[in-house]
């Protein structure tokens, strides 16, 4: 037996990071509630203040998002609901019930065209739909629930849904050229990475805005040569791109890379460096679909 999380509830479970965090808890340590938009759509106030009331749990993980940022921009409405609404829901029930919930962001909050990194002391600046709908979440939980925990983080690829590396990683299979992206810089950070992070600050009782992410940074350009680097996938052509060319919504380049200062401060364990967890995780993928890469 290990910490006793008490109960715990995880909206958008089915998800990279509500996945990961089943995976990494021990049943003897906690009472897991796990709902996804089929068993519950945190979007319908009624529905999240049922279950909440119901349940009681002690704990609330809101993994729940709409995260393409194309769709964003096509659905503004839809992104607003999603990752605003949603969470002033999940926060009402929590202060209800007095619940801390753990909003996960990202670091779409920050913008600048200078190559730096943002602290959890800096002033959010978005310039895209889901940057702004994201703080917008960020803002509901600040104001609605006294108990609330903010983990912000960034490229979260994780073997449940679409994301950069997945993508890469099929592409390279097929053989052929990929394009990637040369002025669009961040830290990757896998799913299994960020959740240690949950797990731990849940056990440390932390509150407050937390950045967690892998050590380093790269340019997806750099991130998809590393990928096809460990794949030993030497026959695959590369090609570098600039962001407007790649039909993005936005007009680069775009640097949004992350500082764990907070982690760091409170002498909490910081992510494992990017090309670690990376290489960790390309183990996993090859043993998890059991053709190789």
């Amino acid at each position: 037996m290990g910490y006793d999380y008490g109960k715990i509830w995880v909206a958008g479970a089915a998800g990279r990071v509500g996945t990961m965090i089943h995976d990494m808890l021990d049943m003897r340590d906690v009472e897991l509630l796990e709902t996804d938009v089929e068993e519950l759509d945190i979007t319908h106030a009624a529905e999240v203040n049922l279950f909440g009331s119901r349940n009681r749990p002690n704990t609330i993980i809101n993994c729940a998002g709409m995260t393409d940022v194309q769709e964003c921009e096509k659905h503004i409405e839809q992104a607003y609901k999603v990752n605003a609404l949603g969470a002033r829901n999940l926060s009402a029930i929590a202060r209800k019930i007095d619940a801390r919930i753990i909003q996960i962001s990202t670091d779409d909050i920050f913008w600048d065209k200078r190559y730096r990194s943002f602290h959890e002391f800096d002033v959010p600046n978005p310039r895209t739909v889901y940057g702004k709908s994201k703080l917008a979440g960020e803002n509901f939980v600040k104001e609605l629930a006294p108990k609330h925990l903010i983990i912000r983080s960034s490229w979260v690829y994780g073997m449940e849904g679409h994301n950069f590396v997945n993508s890469i990683i099929e592409q390279a299979k097929n053989g052929g050229c990929i394009e990637a992206a040369v002025d669009d810089y961040a830290c990757p950070t896998s799913a299994k990475e960020l959740s240690r992070v949950i797990l731990r600050l849940i056990k440390e009782e932390q509150e407050g805005i937390y950045h967690a992410v892998c050590g380093g940074s790269c340019s997806r350009y750099e991130l998809a040569e590393e990928i096809l680097r460990l794949m030993g996938k030497t026959d695959v052509r590369l090609e570098a791109k600039k962001m407007v060319e790649l039909q993005s919504s936005i007009d680069g380049p775009e640097y949004t890379i992350l500082d764990n200062m907070m982690l760091r401060m409170c002498e909490i364990e910081t992510p494992v460096p990017w090309k670690e967890a990376l290489k960790e995780y390309l183990q996993e993928y090859d043993c998890q679909r059991r053709g190789g890469i």
